[in-house]
């Protein structure tokens, strides 16, 4: 990709470091003191819950969201059906408001592993952190990409470089303030998330003959290469088809299990109500964090208003041309469209802003990640119940700071190994975003399950071969791994399995007869029979 950084000004430059630097004043001003891991962890358990409503409701929008919601809408079958899913999200974040957040508040503890440690023992605790560890790394490595895309199409740098760059910001926003930097930091981006959504749309809306009849009226009836017809604002598919990601039947029976592991079980979010007051306050900010669905809304509509924008105004430009990989009126590369698109298409200054906050929520996601990597990784070093010295805590907050760093790292050498894999497979950051969660999202919450509903059944043997047997199975299912090796003979072999079917081309591939979004639930319950029906009872019952 060349030429477009051209299009980024000096003015759009100053207004990104100026909001860079605005936030980084922000975060280390309501930082507070950092006394003690609770302070770096917890904030201090002294937040308000709008604050990590907000906080949460950013992490969850991101620069998936915000880049890869549009980018997908543009896609040749592109449709609203992704709004579907957010009918498990809402019912997910009542149950996790009603039921999971009281037990959280009844021991001083950081994370829902202690939890589990408390109920199951601490070989539990373990296996735990280690299946969020690896979940977080599959899953979060997509953000890091997400936040390098805008800045490859306003630099001309390797992308390489630009995945470097936005660690770098990350594990120094991380390493300034602990949680209470990264949750007011979030309340900003989501601002500027709104903002900017709102703004993108109604400039695109402007620019139609004839406004909201124009996007409605092309957007509702797209003619495809091969003749069929679809609406681009098709809400509900009812399609049965077991391939298929986004239909109804996945909105109601497989999304409330990603989404009960992601806000109630994932630390990532589950360390944003720790952050709380009390379990009162914490119930409040994830059920009151539904209203983020308003902001996947919105952005749907900007991914339906950028198919019309380019149905009305094919691009010209030879550098946007390639940037987009456009041919016979689709681009190649939606993930591109959105920042490809206001970078030249926006005035300066706003383009400067709008892909400033891009940046800062991206970056914002990943300190968040960062910290409850470092906090997860610090329990299992030390007890976090135990009572401490003021020295002490100084050096436990040094060695947070360590971890920090040393996750930075970590994840931003993986991001590196994800790009390749994206390269070979060609999907959405969407799809690619949720695909990374299913190792790791039914070993979590069946443990978590275990530990609330069935603790005098549960079973180290069982949940650890549940656990390992629902990876196994999700390997079989997606294609992550095997697109690494994958030649004829790997082909041929992978076919044979009821998961995969063979494609024909250069080079033999399989694609997968099953969605990823199914091993959500059917992982899920096989760890819980596992972890109640093999082996002996876990040590703090037996």
């Amino acid at each position: 990709m060349t030429g477009l950084h051209q299009y980024f000004t000096w003015i759009d430059w100053s207004v990104v470091f100026g909001y860079l630097i605005l936030t980084t004043i922000v975060g280390h001003a309501m930082r507070g003191k950092q006394a003690s891991i609770k302070d770096f962890f917890l904030g201090g358990r002294s937040l308000p819950w709008p604050a990590v409503s907000g906080s949460i409701i950013a992490t969850e929008i991101s620069g998936v969201t915000f880049i890869g919601v549009p980018g997908a809408v543009m896609a040749l079958q592109g449709d609203f059906t992704y709004l579907q899913w957010a009918m498990g999200s809402i019912f997910a974040r009542v149950i996790v408001g009603m039921f999971f957040v009281k037990v959280f508040y009844e021991k001083d503890i950081y994370s829902p592993y202690d939890f589990m440690g408390i109920r199951l023992g601490p070989a539990i605790k373990k296996l735990a952190t280690v299946l969020f560890t690896i979940g977080s790394i599959l899953a979060q490595s997509v953000r890091v990409m997400v936040a390098a895309l805008p800045l490859k199409v306003v630099t001309p740098l390797p992308f390489e470089w630009c995945i470097a760059i936005i660690g770098v910001f990350a594990i120094g926003w991380t390493l300034m303030g602990g949680m209470r930097t990264v949750i007011w930091t979030d309340v900003m981006q989501f601002g500027l998330f709104v903002v900017g959504g709102l703004l993108a749309f109604f400039w695109m809306l402007g620019t139609f003959p004839d406004g909201w009849q124009t996007l409605t009226s092309v957007a509702s009836s797209v003619q495809l290469p091969d003749g069929e017809v679809i609406n681009k604002m098709r809400l509900f598919d009812f399609s049965l088809d077991p391939a298929f990601e986004r239909t109804f039947w996945v909105a109601i029976f497989a999304a409330p299990f990603l989404n009960l592991n992601a806000f109630g079980v994932d630390q990532l979010n589950a360390q944003r109500m720790f952050c709380c007051r009390n379990a009162g306050d914490a119930r409040k900010a994830i059920i009151w964090s539904s209203f983020g669905q308003l902001v996947t809304i919105l952005m749907l509509f900007v991914g339906a208003a950028l198919f019309v924008f380019y149905s009305l105004n094919p691009p010209t430009d030879p550098a946007v041309v390639d940037a987009l990989k456009w041919k016979d009126g689709q681009p190649g590369e939606g993930d591109y469209v959105f920042p490809v698109w206001i970078v030249t298409q926006l005035p300066a200054a706003i383009r400067g802003l709008i892909l400033a906050g891009i940046f800062a929520a991206a970056i914002s996601s990943l300190d968040s990640i960062l910290a409850a990597l470092s906090q997860t990784t610090l329990s299992l070093i030390h007890r976090t119940d135990e009572e401490r010295t003021e020295e002490q805590h100084k050096r436990l907050v040094v060695q947070s700071r360590i971890l920090v760093c040393v996750w930075g790292i970590v994840l931003t050498c993986f991001t590196f190994l994800l790009y390749a894999v994206k390269q070979k497979t060609g999907g959405e950051l969407l799809s690619l975003a949720f695909g990374m969660t299913s190792y790791t999202v039914g070993p979590l919450l069946g443990m978590f399950l275990v530990a609330l509903l069935a603790r005098r059944h549960g079973r180290i043997t069982g949940l650890f071969v549940g656990a390992a047997v629902s990876f196994v199975l999700v390997m079989f299912v997606r294609t992550d791994i095997w697109v690494l090796f994958m030649n004829d003979d790997l082909a041929k072999w992978l076919a044979e399995l009821p998961t995969y079917e063979l494609v024909k081309g250069d080079v033999l591939s399989v694609k997968s007869t099953l969605s990823y979004v199914w091993m959500w639930p059917i992982t899920t319950i096989i760890t819980i029979v596992f972890g109640v029906m093999l082996g002996r009872k876990t040590s703090s019952e037996a």
